[in-house]
């Protein structure tokens, strides 16, 4: 169910896999994408497992509409309306964040201390958009000093093949994107291009990431496109 589990004072977080769930192929089997084909009630039934598996229920989780953008909402409460948007920040220990991925870059970020979370959405356009800094920003004016970032799965720079004129426009706004496949062709480190981001912010960066694409227990649309799935970040303060 999980790729990897952390805790940080106050914060629990984890990132999900595709195991333990109940949607069928080719979404098997712990999908938690709703517009991508598979059944709602599976997907519900999958977030529902979820949240028994870290002590919370699923009107606690916030999930956002994600649009590749760098928008960031501040969430209050639980019943507070889906905001189209791709990162996310509270204060509030009765709220779970959650973002989704399959290929892009999905990041959990915590000030344990002060008690501020978050999490972003960082495809190659929100990279370039600046999704990351403007969520690491907004967690600073609720009072966020020292923040740490973990970085969970998402495609790896030896695997995202893109045309060489994409890379060089992307490179030209974060550098350390730069890379090539493993049979030489151009290609973007979205995750290294985060990375980069996140330190020149100042966060301590835990590295959770595996490549979706080559590891088979992860869900990766550059791997099968429409049939497939989403896995999960999620992140946690408690009381």
């Amino acid at each position: 169910m999980f790729s990897s589990t952390d805790r940080a004072g106050r914060v629990d977080l984890a990132f999900t896999d595709r195991h333990g769930g109940v949607s069928t192929p080719p979404f098997a089997s712990l999908n938690l994408g709703r517009s991508i084909g598979d059944s709602p009630a599976a997907v519900d039934r999958n977030l529902e497992l979820v949240a028994n598996a870290i002590g919370a229920s699923t009107s606690q989780i916030m999930v956002m509409n994600q649009v590749h953008s760098a928008q960031v909402a501040v969430i209050d409460r639980p019943g507070d309306p889906r905001p189209r948007a791709d990162a996310m920040v509270t204060t509030r220990t009765e709220v779970v964040l959650c973002v989704r991925a399959a290929d892009c870059v999905p990041v959990l970020l915590a000030d344990p201390d002060v008690g501020v979370i978050a999490c972003a959405h960082s495809g190659r356009v929100g990279m370039t958009a600046g999704v990351v800094p403007n969520v690491v920003n907004r967690m600073r004016t609720l009072g966020a000093t020292d923040i740490t970032a973990w970085i969970g799965p998402h495609v790896c720079g030896s695997c995202y093949e893109v045309p060489a004129t994409m890379r060089a426009e992307v490179v030209g706004l974060v550098p350390e994107s730069f890379a090539e496949t493993s049979w030489g062709t151009p290609a973007l480190d979205v995750g290294a291009g985060v990375r980069a981001q996140l330190l020149d912010a100042g966060c301590a960066v835990v590295d959770r990431a595996r490549c979706t694409l080559e590891d088979p227990n992860l869900y990766s649309y550059r791997r099968d496109g429409r049939a497939s799935g989403r896995l999960a970040g999620l992140i946690r303060l408690r009381p």
